[in-house]
């Protein structure tokens, strides 16, 4: 974080992440401490295979991914969680995966192949 005004700090950019640019747990760590203290959101686009990671709001990076070329059916939001052991640390929960029309009709990821897809790609990008 950077100073911005008295009692306010502008937030540094998003954090794109890929298989050709990964990511440490222990970055994952920093960022959540910077922004919500034990979790960091983040939004897949599972046809591009790429994370975006730090935003207060998962629409801000889904906004971001789509202005960059994504499709809306493509992108999911997770949330992780840096110090849980085991596959309790992404949590599949976010607004942006309210989608009735594309059959998701929850904060979660209602199909069991696009959780895998997902855990997948999280697993390629960052590194435990």
């Amino acid at each position: 974080m950077t100073p911005r005004a008295p009692g306010r700090m502008l937030h540094c950019p998003m954090r794109r992440v890929t298989e050709s640019q990964p990511i440490s747990l222990d970055e994952i760590r920093s960022l959540a401490r910077g922004r919500f203290g034990d979790m960091i959101k983040g939004v897949v686009d599972l046809a591009r295979g790429i994370l975006l990671l730090d935003a207060d709001l998962h629409a801000d990076q889904e906004a971001e991914l789509l202005a960059d070329g994504s499709r809306q059916a493509d992108l999911w939001g997770i949330n992780l969680y840096p110090d849980v052991a085991g596959d309790d640390w992404l949590e599949f929960d976010s607004m942006i995966n309210l989608r009735p029309s594309f059959g998701n009709r929850s904060r979660g990821v209602d199909d069991a192949a696009t959780r895998a897809a997902i855990a997948g790609l999280v697993a390629r990008v960052v590194r435990r």
